[in-house]
């Protein structure tokens, strides 16, 4: 039985561990940069889903009855590569080579199951229909895994997850979450200036999806909505109120950092900003 104060707390030192490899992931591209600001939105939520509620062994990834990933904002993938450390699948010395020739760690992720990396993402509004897939033929295998996908509140322009909002429903989908990563910024702007979505929890419920709203660096309330499984044929819309760039001050809720270069001065002021936090990781050793 999960002890829920002990999984909580774990998630919270994983966290801080994610966030210091997001650094030197970022600092060793250089040049070739990073989507550093969408990734830091998602960690809270990826540390949660890897660190205890997904069902799945780092020994046998393809495990028939493991629980499916989708990262649909594929850029965000400093949040998942780092999960993946942290869970098993991927090394130290692997997480360095991100964004370098022959690395498997691309700006977006490219399906590698024997590393966690279940589907290829990143052309933006495609990974809930996608998850629709998975969480179908699930239904029809009779398998009780589920289907989480994180999707930009930013990607939520894109027309093809309005009609996925409508087909889950319509399916009884009730093994598929949705977790919308609203850190109300995207590449050129913010949410409001660019395509304003509105009351997206009161759209998601008029689509028949059952809805928590929530703050999504509370790792806490991600706990709990997210281990609770559903049986009543409707799926779950988590809400997940971000701040772009979370856990560090140069770059919290400043969308320049939506792409920019780490300078070696922000490393060692962020590096200054985490002192205190970090515990050794308990993922692959190098």
């Amino acid at each position: 039985m999960k002890n829920r104060a002990q999984d909580i707390n774990n998630i919270e030192q994983m966290t801080a561990r994610m966030r210091r490899h997001i650094l030197d992931m970022a600092l060793e591209a250089g040049a070739h940069s990073s989507h550093f600001g969408g990734g830091l939105s998602v960690v809270d939520i990826t540390a949660t889903l890897f660190g205890s509620v997904m069902n799945i062994r780092s020994n046998e990834p393809e495990w028939a009855d493991r629980d499916r990933f989708i990262l649909s904002k594929g850029h965000g993938c400093l949040g998942y590569y780092t999960a993946l450390h942290e869970a098993g699948f991927i090394t130290r010395d692997e997480l360095m080579t991100f964004e370098k020739t022959d690395s498997f760690l691309y700006g977006h992720p490219v399906m590698n199951r024997d590393k966690g990396i279940e589907f290829s993402s990143g052309s933006l509004g495609m990974g809930l229909s996608l998850g629709i897939g998975v969480a179908v033929a699930a239904k029809r295998r009779a398998k009780d895994h589920r289907c989480f996908v994180i999707m930009g509140d930013g990607e939520s322009n894109e027309g093809s997850n309005w009609e996925a909002m409508m087909a889950a429903p319509h399916h009884k989908l009730d093994n598929l979450v949705l977790i919308l990563d609203r850190n109300r910024h995207q590449q050129t702007g913010t949410n409001t200036e660019i395509m304003d979505v509105g009351d997206a929890p009161a759209k998601l419920r008029a689509f028949g999806w059952h809805v928590e709203d929530i703050d999504g660096h509370d790792v806490g309330a991600l706990y709990d909505v997210l281990s609770a499984r559903r049986s009543d044929g409707v799926p779950l819309a988590v809400v997940a109120n971000t701040v772009k760039g979370k856990g560090f001050s140069f770059s919290e809720d400043d969308n320049s950092w939506h792409h920019k270069v780490l300078t070696k001065k922000q490393y060692e002021a962020a590096i200054e900003e985490l002192s205190g936090e970090l515990l050794p990781s308990s993922g692959s050793a190098a």
